[in-house]
């Protein structure tokens, strides 16, 4: 991946967006990256991944609540779920 300064992103932003429609470039602040450009195309594909994602989860949430397969919210469940994820309820 590409790496421009924020100085040269923005002195040469034709070649900034150039770039960007080949491979994302990031973007550095005080040797830091900062942020990434990248193409549509490319935001496009993963938003759309995002969203299939986001399907096949409601539809397995679906099928363990016809199945039986719900669980009482507590504490430890609900923190589990915002560290990224219940994985140990499978164990269950």
């Amino acid at each position: 991946m590409r790496t421009m300064s924020a100085k040269d992103a923005k002195n040469r932003f034709g070649e900034l967006l150039m770039e960007a429609q080949k491979a994302p470039v990031t973007i550095e602040k005080n040797g830091k990256p900062v942020a990434v450009v990248y193409s549509f195309e490319d935001h496009h594909h993963i938003e759309q991944a995002k969203l299939e994602w986001l399907k096949a989860a409601i539809a397995e949430a679906d099928a363990d609540i016809a199945a039986g397969r719900v669980y009482e919210m507590t504490d430890e469940i609900l923190a589990a779920i915002k560290s990224d994820g219940p994985s140990h309820l499978d164990e269950s």
